[in-house]
């Protein structure tokens, strides 16, 4: 059922910006740009593309410069390449994202442990700065981990001694 309205005067604020001295975007509509005509410098030369790099699908290209340390890849990157087949504008972009973000510091750890290293989690994680700082919330949340822990762990323990008694 489509519902039109007949006299538009009578919704409340119809017609505020008629008045164009009532309007914010009154002086922009006059522009004509003529304040570019003066410029005349040149556009520099764009940075050549050596690895693979995402852009928005809202852009015809990349823009001139941009970030190649860390192209995608892995599972992380593949999530990536998910995520920029969507508009800026809706969660298919954003999620995936932020899971790619998750994704990735998994990959990390993987790849410390797979060069023989053990990543120090204390440090990365900012705990010393969190401690010297922010020692009760650390404190609280630490606990709080350390419970839910201890709690998963009962409960699976109690499941797997009951499931030996049943036998």
């Amino acid at each position: 059922m489509e519902h039109t309205v007949k006299d538009r005067s009578q919704i409340k604020g119809w017609g505020v910006d008629a008045d164009p001295k009532n309007d914010p975007t009154y002086p922009m509509k006059l522009r004509n740009d003529g304040e570019q005509a003066g410029y005349s410098w040149e556009r520099p030369p764009r940075q050549p593309l050596t690895v693979e790099v995402l852009h928005s699908n809202e852009r015809p290209d990349v823009t001139s410069v941009f970030g190649t340390s860390t192209p995608p890849s892995g599972p992380s990157g593949a999530l990536r390449r998910l995520a920029f087949r969507y508009s800026e504008s809706s969660y298919g972009h954003w999620l995936p994202l932020v899971l790619a973000d998750r994704v990735g510091v998994v990959e990390g750890v993987l790849s410390d442990l797979k060069h023989g290293q053990i990543p120090n989690v204390f440090a990365e994680r900012g705990w010393k700065a969190e401690w010297k700082h922010n020692r009760t919330s650390l404190l609280r949340r630490v606990l709080l981990r350390a419970c839910l822990i201890s709690a998963i762990v009962a409960y699976f323990s109690s499941r797997r001694a009951n499931s030996y008694r049943e036998e």
